[in-house]
């Protein structure tokens, strides 16, 4: 079920971080309306339905010209009140640069940030956690993921402890590409996650038969990555006609087509696409407002990009 901040919420986070006078074209843009969100389950805090990611986007290292083009990414992200954000220490240069650009735009107080450990051993753990936190200028993590399963066992106690001890909000797993799906439902079914990331798009929808019905019965968010299968569907599709009904369904353009039907299933939390582009960004934030598709529209988005 979508749940809509209120307005009134949106602004008063948006006042906090600076972003109401810096950013008032694209609030307009948005024609007032309020940005979908939907519930955290372990706490029923909401976040916007479409995120972030900044798996190879972000990795710019300190190339002036690009780490001003993705200052500009980021203001079109926060404007459309944009919030989470995922990295990761794989990605590269991108926390560093994420450590760079968030202070820029006085966005602290809007993010909802989330990374991930991805080494083995505790200690190493949790000195990469700490070099994270220290890169991204942060106090402490909203969420704190363990990437593709990577010495999970090690790694789920330290989370536990850390989110004992206040150093994290919510711990969670990832996959992508469908990897080691049996032991990733093992750990869904087992332990206390509050997050599962797992790749989900139009076209990859094997989570649907195991992984998000026990999500939504073990009350686990979810975060999709790879919601347009890394630019390929964009690929497949752009130069094909949207649906004449795909104004019903409330999409506009072939960004929202996706993200729409990704964030319309009652298991999902929030999809984090990613781009290096303010137009592309815009259309993807353009996904969190107006209406979601029901389930029968869901069923034919599916029957029309599967006859394309």
């Amino acid at each position: 079920m979508a749940f809509s901040i209120s307005r009134r919420r949106l602004l008063a986070a948006m006042a906090a971080a600076g972003l109401i006078t810096r950013f008032p074209p694209l609030l307009a843009q948005s024609g007032g309306g309020d940005p979908i969100t939907k519930a955290i389950p372990a706490t029923g805090e909401s976040v916007p339905v479409i995120g972030m990611g900044t798996w190879r986007t972000f990795n710019v290292g300190e190339d002036p010209a690009l780490l001003d083009q993705r200052t500009r990414v980021l203001e079109a992200f926060f404007r459309q009140g944009g919030s989470v954000i995922d990295s990761s220490p794989m990605y590269g240069t991108a926390e560093a640069v994420l450590g760079r650009l968030l202070p820029r735009l006085d966005a602290y107080p809007q993010t909802f940030a989330a990374t991930k450990v991805w080494t083995r051993g505790q200690q190493a753990g949790r000195e990469q956690m700490a070099e994270s936190r220290r890169l991204w200028g942060v106090e402490r993590f909203d969420l704190m993921q363990i990437h593709n399963l990577v010495d999970w066992q090690t790694h789920l106690d330290t989370l536990k402890q850390m989110k004992a001890d206040g150093e994290i909000r919510y711990l969670g797993i990832t996959t992508s590409h469908g990897r080691r799906l049996g032991e990733f439902e093992d750990i869904m079914a087992s332990e206390p996650l509050d997050f599962v990331q797992l790749t989900y798009n139009i076209v990859d929808r094997w989570a649907e038969e195991r992984l998000l019905p026990l999500a939504r019965e073990r009350g686990i968010a979810v975060i999709a990555n790879r919601p347009f299968q890394g630019g390929r569907l964009f690929s497949r599709f752009q130069s094909e006609p949207l649906p004449e009904w795909a104004g019903e369904a409330g999409c506009s353009n072939w960004a929202e087509f996706f993200l729409k039907f990704i964030v319309s299933h009652p298991a999902l939390t929030c999809a984090i696409p990613a781009t290096t582009s303010v137009e592309h960004m815009n259309e993807n934030m353009g996904a969190q407002f107006g209406r979601l598709p029901d389930p029968q529209q869901r069923a034919r988005m599916v029957r029309y990009v599967e006859a394309l």
